[in-house]
């Protein structure tokens, strides 16, 4: 009887489903050694950037015509899918143009680094100025306001590096400097891309290289 008692409980344990393994969580993806640009036409029409910021690894998802909402629906399809290292931002005149307040638009700005920030905490994000373009002189204001509330954002929280590039766009009296300029006003000729990198590179340089 004892042995048979002891065949029985031998089978059972053998039928037992064994202990399931302690689920580890998983570790969040490693961010890309890339720089990401996203925006509107002034990247999308930077034809030479991945040759003037060699070696720097560079990604250009900008497209013309995009408004400051459209990156935000944009954003798990050029960010999350990416997950770059660095992210470079520009965007917010085709917003001007179209007559939005630079409360709306910097608050969608905000929005949108807030966004980097929550779902990649390691990348650095850096936000070129809007562009104080002949063709918007009439809405110089509203440029100004939104550089000034996205510079005054980055210098608060630290979650994004504002780079000033409108000095270079302007003579010493003040005046724009329309050789920079194709003939809408707008868009730009390659000396003015030459003068951005000159601005941007170690600026992207220094924040591609900190761990």
């Amino acid at each position: 009887m004892k042995n048979l008692c002891a065949l029985f409980v031998a089978v059972l344990a053998l039928c037992a489903p064994a202990a399931a393994a302690p689920q580890s969580t998983p570790a969040p993806a490693a961010r890309a050694a890339t720089i990401l640009f996203v925006g509107s036409s002034i990247f999308h029409r930077w034809t030479n950037l991945a040759q003037q910021m060699a070696p720097l690894p560079v990604v250009n998802r900008a497209v013309d015509g995009l408004q400051t909402p459209d990156l935000l629906r944009r954003f798990d399809a050029d960010v999350l899918s990416l997950q770059p290292r660095v992210l470079v931002y520009y965007c917010g005149s085709n917003d001007v143009d179209a007559g939005d307040t630079a409360d709306h638009i910097v608050a969608r700005i905000k929005e949108y680094v807030d966004r980097v920030a929550t779902t990649l905490p390691g990348t650095r994000v850096v936000f070129m100025a809007v562009n104080k373009a002949p063709e918007k002189r009439a809405l110089w204001n509203v440029v100004d306001a939104v550089n000034r509330g996205v510079e005054q954002y980055g210098a608060a929280t630290r979650r994004l590096t504002y780079v000033e590039v409108n000095p270079v766009l302007f003579n010493k009296d003040g005046s724009p400097r329309m050789e920079l300029y194709m003939p809408d006003e707008l868009h730009f000729r390659p000396p003015a891309y030459d003068e951005f990198t000159k601005i941007l590179k170690p600026v992207l340089t220094k924040a591609f290289e900190t761990p």
